[in-house]
């Protein structure tokens, strides 16, 4: 996994500071939905708050294993080049960056937020 230095992005406000969904992004929503739609992903991608709970050092991502158990979803800050999890589970798009956390999507125009490993509770076996 590649990274790319923390000034390449812009900042994302705090959690607190993060303006949700509301009605004055109807005609966004229902386009983005349309998108979605038209190219069959309607029930693959969705929309997340792009926010900062903490700040993540060059070489670190977020990782996420669930307690199917417990039924608990839990998210660490791990070493990019050290950690297990495998599989992407969210993106940020960044306009003008020309690459990602990830080397297979090194040409593409977003970031890879959170990553997760397939074989180790995330999501949970049956």
């Amino acid at each position: 996994m590649s990274t790319h230095k923390e000034t390449s992005k812009p900042s994302l406000p705090r959690f607190e500071e993060a303006e949700p969904l509301g009605p004055q992004d109807a005609v966004f929503v229902q386009e983005l939905v349309a998108v979605l739609e038209r190219h069959g992903n309607l029930e693959r991608f969705g929309l997340c708050l792009l926010h900062d709970h903490f700040p993540l050092a060059e070489g670190e991502i977020l990782a996420e294993t669930t307690d199917a158990e417990t039924r608990t979803l839990h998210t660490r800050v791990e070493k990019v080049n050290r950690t297990k999890h495998s599989k992407p589970t969210q993106w940020r798009f960044l306009p003008g960056v020309d690459h990602s956390r990830r080397v297979e999507f090194a040409d593409d125009p977003y970031e890879v937020v959170l990553v997760c490993d397939p074989y180790s509770g995330c999501p949970p076996q049956k």
